[in-house]
């Protein structure tokens, strides 16, 4: 019996990003769900979240500022 292969932070950042998209095949969710922590999940999502939201304040100054 193999030990699951340990999670990196790229397979974790591709999964957020799938799931920001919401499209995403079975195996691909189950592959995930079985090599990556949920702890690692909510810490990039939040960082996500946060980029995201600081992207559209500075995208909305800079159209409302011409």
């Amino acid at each position: 019996m193999s030990a699951p292969a340990k999670s990196s932070f790229l397979r974790t950042v591709k999964a957020v990003a799938w799931s920001f998209v919401g499209i995403r095949k079975r195996s691909g969710f189950e592959d995930d769900l079985a090599k990556i922590s949920p702890l690692h999940v909510i810490a990039v999502g939040l960082v996500a979240v946060l980029l995201i939201v600081l992207g559209l304040v500075v995208f909305v100054n800079w159209v409302v500022a011409k």
